[in-house]
């Protein structure tokens, strides 16, 4: 398997896990029991035939690399998975299973020529694959039809969803200012229907970045002491970004790509691609009713950068692109436009991902913060920003937790969502009162941590 590196450990291979059922499931099959006609090929591909419920056993193949065969359709991001159960989550507990299998050791999976069938969707994968996301398809279907875009019909869609936006930015303002006029204390009589009505006019006016922000204002009357403080806050912001749009042509350039992308926009790379060795340093799903949202924090090992990717996925479905955290990958990443964003698109790769020792340059809490608050100067809307703490410890705090400097006097409040998820017990242990290195996100409601690294040498730890 040397064009591959190094196999996978099991951490790794269930971090690809869709939901924890995935994962248990998953585990099940991760032994040689129900597996016959399995193996591997030097150039990155696993298969194996698993014994089900019927009497015909599921096909299941994995493309480890899913790496395309040329340059000009090198766009994709592995693993890739296929297999002929029923099951609608991506990936299925079979190809988890066969995975954990695969990561076992070289006797588990023997190298070997891959069957017809696997063969036939490898070449099927590497041979090429439509340039167009799944983003750019669920916002314009239109546009995403086959064959060569039509530059004028582009444009005639453009001008028309950018009338529906100030039509739906205009009607918002009116709820806005109706809203301060009658009192904060009405949002909280009318409650969660006054704002899914309005969230679901935002949806109407293809602005589903707006949408977004209104559904949360739903929840905030509910939140507990000081919500009118919170719910003024947050329209606030809202307000600014109505009016963002609304004068858009007044704005800055990259301002105005931000407010663009922050009303609900999809947005193209616009600057040159640079290669690097990209640590995978997080990977976590956002599920909305209509799409799931995977976001996956990447650090560019000589170029300092920090970069974010995203992936969507139907309701139900898993998003297909998927990085297991801890490896780094050889690839060229192609910036997205506006002030204050790391997002950016996956390019070309050169190489399989590869296990590292290499880990990201940590900063203490007060830079932190300090960091995020130099991005809202950029990007108001900005709810956190990607920090890497070195050397804090994980102290409780009354009900809550934080992490604390371990050679200073400061410490950063974990969110109430981090304190809630079970990623915060994984971050104690590995502590165990000692201090770590730890990925997350910085903002106003405090620290989220996503993945950890004890202080002597070992793997990155998932926490979410």
């Amino acid at each position: 398997m040397t064009q591959q590196g190094v196999r996978w450990t099991a951490d790794q291979v269930l971090a690809l896990a869709p939901d924890s059922a995935s994962r248990k499931a998953g585990s099940k099959l991760g032994a040689a029991g129900p597996w016959s006609g399995t193996g591997s090929s030097r150039e990155g591909a696993v298969w194996g035939l698993c014994k089900g419920s019927g009497g015909t056993p599921y096909r299941t193949v994995v493309d480890v690399t899913d790496t395309p065969s040329t340059a000009a359709t090198a766009t994709a991001a592995g693993p890739a998975y296929q297999c002929s159960c029923p099951s609608r989550k991506f990936p299925c507990k079979h190809a988890l299973g066969l995975l954990l299998l695969w990561s076992d050791g070289e006797g588990s999976v023997p190298a070997g020529r891959a069957p017809d069938w696997a063969e036939q969707w490898i070449a099927g994968r590497r041979g090429g694959r439509e340039s167009d996301t799944q983003e750019e398809r669920a916002a314009d279907p239109a546009g995403s039809a086959s064959g060569p875009a039509d530059p004028e019909g582009v444009r005639r869609r453009a001008e028309r969803r950018a009338e529906r936006i100030t039509a739906g930015a205009t009607e918002l303002e009116e709820r806005l200012a109706d809203l301060l006029r009658s009192g904060l204390a009405a949002a909280e009589q009318a409650g969660y229907g006054l704002w899914e009505e309005t969230a679901a006019r935002m949806v109407d006016a293809q602005a589903p970045g707006l949408a977004s922000r209104v559904r949360e204002l739903g929840g905030l009357p509910a939140s507990g002491p000081g919500w009118p403080v919170r719910l003024l806050e947050e329209c606030a912001l809202l307000h600014l970004l109505d009016q963002g749009w609304l004068h858009r042509d007044r704005l800055p350039e990259a301002l105005a790509a931000t407010v663009r992308t922050r009303v609900g926009l999809p947005s193209s790379p616009a600057g040159p691609p640079v290669r690097d060795q990209w640590l995978v340093l997080a990977q976590y799903d956002t599920p909305d009713p209509k799409l799931t949202t995977r976001r996956i924090w990447l650090y560019g090992t000589a170029s300092g950068r920090t970069a974010l990717l995203l992936s969507y996925g139907a309701a139900g479905r898993a998003p297909e692109l998927s990085l297991p955290v801890g490896l780094a990958l050889d690839a060229e990443l192609s910036a997205h436009p506006g002030t204050g964003q790391q997002r950016a698109s996956l390019g070309e790769q050169f190489a399989p991902p590869t296990l590292t020792g290499t880990r990201p340059p940590g900063t203490t809490t007060t830079e932190a913060t300090a960091r995020y608050g130099e991005t809202l100067r950029h990007d108001p809307w900005q709810d956190s920003v990607p920090v890497t703490l070195n050397g804090v410890i994980p102290t409780p705090d009354g009900d809550s937790w934080q992490l604390a400097d371990a050679d200073g006097d400061t410490a950063l409040p974990l969110t109430p969502a981090a304190v809630s998820h079970p990623g915060l017990w994984r971050l104690v242990a590995l502590s165990g009162g000692g201090p770590v290195r730890v990925f997350g996100e910085c903002g106003h409601r405090g620290f989220t941590p996503l993945t950890a690294w004890p202080t002597d040498p070992g793997e990155a730890v998932r926490l979410r």
